[in-house]
């Protein structure tokens, strides 16, 4: 063999070869360009079906508590229920289905008594037989019911035959876990649903949210959504062996809870009380609001409203929103204003005439005009009664000519603070103030008579929620709590943020001592002997004052009436402080008598909780205070009653309970109980059980191999077999127990 290399011959092949290199590389190329453009958006749906990346996981969103704890509004799981008919074929147990179908669909009939067992067989059978796009049979996720379903109903389901196969998992890392198989093809698809254990309680204050949008809609829910919502966590979902894994990347952050100031039991009361007056006066709205007086907490608050279709429902917040005259509740802070100006005092005497007073060509009724009116009384009496020219013509009579100190003065009392509460919709008061026009000689928005209409609580546009705060002032001492609704906010036991009781800024003191004193005694006679009576109660103090204001349209004439009572009670140590109103059309309409009422259910009913009465009240003079012991066991009733501190003679101190049973009865002295045992039983023969109770007199038959049927309860009285008779095999004795 030459050892001389052959160019000729090799040269040729290694062009060829690297001609074919070469062609290929130009045709990986061009694929791979062709790919990632003209084939891109086909290759992007393929990766889709195979990965996820970045898929948000929602946390559980936090609860809303009350003040003692209970939930008012809870994230719970929710289960939709499907099929995957494909998987029970891979698992090779069609033939199982077939068999138990028909128990499944009444099991499913009995869970879901609105479907009958055919209706659910017929939906089964659709979903097994469905064709599919890939030319398979059988639907991949069947739903088994319309809607979703708690989890107590998901276990039931889950009980049923074949779908109560195991689904197992496979654990691919200590991290993660994936499901291999359903050998029933029954799976679910889970939901956090947002559920209020005390259903639509106080529903305006504590908010909702949209159906499965799992978007807050109103009250605390919407306020503190971003604290109760928590922070979405990241998955992305990686194909495996043919398997599909989900990778945590983040992990989601549940929301935390928030504490409020509802009390569940204070909230109940108000809304009873207010639905009940509505109904019997046939009422628009209802508003209560129930306050805490030294805190500002509010206890309760009911916003209802009559809807189409004649029922009272929640459905917007009334105690917080609605900008109305708020009428003769006004008047107690414009008498407060004189008195704390010191420009008179309770001696100061008005002259109201015959019930109509013309004021500036505009006449000013009191409520009894037509009886003749209230004719010459003191300042504390034109409170008491309500007299609209009483208290009119005191504020114009010192106010005429400079309305901006009296404004001011309303402004200093904290009417017109904006407590920026955390339940939106909330709009705080509107009370202007007198302007001058530039050369300071006119008023530009005001008239004679404003001031008059003013002071009685027209011309003012005032929520319920800053008429209590002022009242809760007056019940406080002079200091103006800031109505608070949430505590705290808490997240494993631990608090994350306080919201402590908080002073109104610039309003320490409303007002002086000396007039707090005199304002808080006019409003207990207000309720004592004035127009308030049915606030009151026989049991405590109550100090508040009516209102009743006409609510006009914009035509001019009267379409309603807002009846309002707001006061504080027991008043000689206000605990609580309430405001009651009502809108209802025509007459007749009285704050005293309609509003007056439901404040005087709501106190009652809270002073009621705190109620302590002395054990001594309880006892019974006639009880007996030497307990009747049954005959028996004479040991056991031993036992118990040593252990009560009943003195037992010939006993045996409550030692040997347990022992060999002593029959015999218990005789009863004056102060002590004594013992005595029974003669030894004779064998063969049917024991003496009359006086016993159910358990020894069982005993003692049985142990003779006599079947007993008991009749009644107590200690015997009749026993069938009489004592001493012989026994006999299958023997029966029914014993009356009285």
């Amino acid at each position: 063999m030459s050892s001389k290399f052959n160019y000729k011959k090799i040269m040729p092949r290694y062009s060829v070869i690297a001609i074919v290199m070469t062609l290929m590389s130009v045709a990986v190329v061009v694929k791979a360009f062709y790919t990632m453009t003209a084939n891109r958006q086909y290759w992007m749906q393929v990766a889709s079906r195979q990965a996820k990346d970045s898929v948000a996981v929602k946390p559980v969103r936090g609860n809303i508590l009350s003040c003692d704890g209970q939930l008012m509004a809870s994230s719970l799981p929710e289960y939709k229920l499907y099929m995957d008919f494909q998987a029970l074929r891979e698992a090779k147990n069609d033939s199982l289905w077939d068999v138990k179908l028909d128990s499944i669909c009444m099991g499913l009939n009995r869970i879901f008594p609105e479907q009958s067992a055919a209706e659910f067989k017929k939906h089964l059978e659709e979903g097994r037989t469905q064709q599919q796009k890939n030319g398979t049979i059988g639907s991949r996720h069947w739903p088994i019911w319309k809607s979703r379903v708690g989890y107590n109903i998901f276990a039931e389901v889950h009980q049923l035959p074949v779908l109560n196969m195991p689904i197992t998992y496979e654990k691919v890392t200590p991290e993660f876990i994936i499901r291999a198989s359903f050998k029933s093809g029954f799976n679910v698809e889970e939901f956090n649903a947002r559920r209020r254990p005390y259903g639509s309680l106080a529903l305006r204050t504590v908010g909702d949210m949209y159906g499965a949008k799992d978007t807050a809609r109103c009250g605390l829910e919407l306020e503190y959504d971003s604290i109760l919502r928590g922070k979405n966590g990241i998955i992305h979902r990686r194909k495996i062996r043919d398997k599909f894994l989900n990778i945590t990347d983040t992990p989601p952050i549940d929301g935390a809870d928030i504490v409020t100031t509802i009390d569940v039991g204070m909230q109940d009361l108000a809304e009873r009380a207010v639905i009940d007056e509505l109904k019997e006066i046939n009422g628009n709205v209802g508003v209560a609001i129930v306050m805490e007086v030294a805190t500002g907490d509010i206890k309760a608050i009911v916003n209802m409203e009559k809807v189409a279709d004649g029922q009272y429902r929640e459905i917007r917040n009334h105690a917080v929103s609605d900008l109305l005259e708020p009428g003769s509740v006004f008047k107690t802070a414009s008498i407060m204003v004189a008195l704390d100006d010191e420009v008179c005092d309770t001696n100061y005497i008005v002259q109201t005439g015959g019930g109509v007073w013309n004021m500036y060509g505009r006449d000013m009724k009191d409520h009894n005009w037509r009886r003749g009116g209230y004719g010459t009384m003191r300042l504390p009496r034109s409170l008491e009664v309500s007299s609209n020219i009483g208290v009119s013509r005191i504020i114009d009579n010192f106010y005429h000519n400079n309305p901006e100190k009296f404004v001011q003065g309303i402004w200093d009392l904290g009417l017109n603070a904006d407590f920026d509460l955390p339940i939106p919709g909330y709009t705080p008061a509107k009370i202007r103030m007198p302007e001058k026009d530039k050369r300071g000689k006119q008023y530009v928005n005001w008239s004679n008579t404003a001031l008059p209409w003013m002071s009685i609580g027209y011309e003012t546009q005032v929520p319920p929620i800053s008429t209590l705060t002022f009242y809760n002032a007056i019940a406080n001492g002079g200091k103006m709590m800031k109505p608070r609704f949430v505590k705290k906010v808490v997240k494993d036991g631990e608090v994350l943020r306080e919201y402590p009781p908080e002073v109104v800024k610039g309003h320490e003191q409303i007002a002086k001592p000396k007039t707090i004193a005199t304002i808080q005694t006019i409003l207990e006679h207000v309720v004592s002997q004035g127009l308030g009576r049915k606030a009151g109660s026989k049991s405590f103090k109550v100090a508040g004052k009516t209102g009743t204001a006409q609510i006009w349209t914009a035509g001019g004439k009267t379409s309603s009436y807002l009846l309002s009572f707001a006061g504080y009670f027991p008043a000689d140590q206000p605990r609580y402080s309430c405001i009651v109103c009502i809108q209802k059309s025509g007459l007749p309409a009285s704050g005293g008598g309609m509003s007056g009422v439901v404040f005087h259910h709501i106190s009652e009913g809270i002073m009621a909780q705190d109620v302590r009465l002395s054990v001594e009240d309880a006892r019974d003079s006639s009880s007996v205070f030497i307990p009747q012991v049954k005959s028996g066991n004479l040991l056991a009733a031993d036992y118990v009653l040593n252990k009560l501190g009943f003195s037992v003679q010939n006993g045996w101190r409550g030692a040997y309970p347990f022992g060999n049973p002593v029959w015999g009865s218990v005789q009863q002295n004056a102060k002590s109980l004594s013992m005595m045992k029974s003669p030894a039983a004779q064998k063969g023969v049917v024991p003496n059980v009359l006086g016993m109770g159910a358990r020894d007199a069982v005993y003692r038959l049985e142990k003779v191999g006599i079947k007993v049927i008991l009749n009644g309860r107590g200690k015997v009285t009749e026993q069938s077999l009489p004592a001493g008779t012989a026994l006999k095999k299958g023997m029966v004795c029914t014993l009356r127990l009285v």
